[in-house]
């Protein structure tokens, strides 16, 4: 099993599981859904290990090495946390 959280809350996910629906009941904001809008651009505090690798989507969006979107990674296992 798998655990995306913030300070406030956590959510178990099975492992490699999208993050897209755990993000949002986060609060993350979501626009478009599908990578993009860049809206559900997200600080990953800790954990970006346990995300798989970023996707065409994420690439072109030139995010900062701590950030991605959470419209499209998947958590392969262990504990993310986001900052929302």
């Amino acid at each position: 099993m798998a655990i995306l959280k913030t300070d406030a809350k956590e959510i178990t996910l099975n492992d490699g599981a999208a993050v897209i629906d755990a993000a949002e009941e986060l609060g993350v904001p979501f626009g478009c859904r599908q990578g993009i809008c860049g809206a559900c651009k997200t600080e990953v505090v800790e954990g970006m290990e346990n995300l798989g690798e970023k996707n065409a989507e994420e690439n072109d969006m030139a995010l900062e090495p701590n950030e991605r979107l959470m419209c499209q990674c998947k958590i392969v296992k262990g504990t993310v946390k986001i900052k929302v």
